[in-house]
């Protein structure tokens, strides 16, 4: 019985499926994104998780680990470098799998696997909700058109105030009392008409 194995054999003795599955690896930090079947992808996955997880600090103890499982110089300079960068405030699940669906040639199940930071099809940030509230529509709005009315009356005020110091502020009341006592008079008089 194979209780307890979880190693995918993936029809390859143990030294073949370390070689593609260093291999795999490399293209994938490579390209950023590959096209495998879903066994593969799913232990490539398990593959290259931990290594990511490694490249996050940059020690030569990690380099080297990386570099056993990798056997690639210039992977494991990119991991190190661009993809450790990416990487570094996300806590695991760096990679993701995408089915495709079956191969013409023999019906095998084909998946997508790429780096989650480095995707240009999904878009990771999500739509804002829009609100619900119709009175906080409006009371931004009115906001808004509060702050520009200051605005265009800020330099009118400026202009006004110019020529308020030529004029002298008696005047200026006796002829706003005018106006009132006239608009006064003349709401008397519909009153009294009605």
């Amino acid at each position: 019985m194979r209780h307890g194995k979880k190693v995918a054999h993936l029809g390859r003795t143990n030294t073949h499926r370390k070689a593609m599955l260093a291999n795999m690896a490399s293209s994938l930090i490579e390209h950023k994104r590959i096209n495998t079947t879903v066994a593969r992808a799913k232990a490539l996955k398990n593959f290259i998780e931990p290594l990511i997880t490694r490249a996050k600090e940059d020690s030569t103890h990690n380099r080297r680990i990386a570099f056993r499982a990798l056997r690639n110089k210039y992977a494991v300079a990119e991991l190190f470098r661009e993809i450790s960068e990416k990487v570094a405030n996300r806590p695991g699940g760096y990679t993701r799998i995408v089915k495709l669906g079956n191969r013409l040639g023999d019906n095998a199940d084909m998946a997508l696997i790429e780096l989650v930071d480095f995707n240009e099809v999904y878009e990771t940030a999500k739509p804002k909700k829009k609100s619900r509230r119709r009175a906080g529509k409006k009371e931004t709005a009115v906001a808004e058109e509060v702050v520009e009315a200051k605005e265009e009356a800020a330099p009118e005020a400026s202009n006004e105030a110019e020529e308020v110091s030529v004029e002298t502020p008696s005047e200026e009341v006796d002829t706003a009392s005018a106006e009132t006592t006239e608009n006064d008079i003349q709401e008397d008089e519909e009153n009294k008409a009605e």
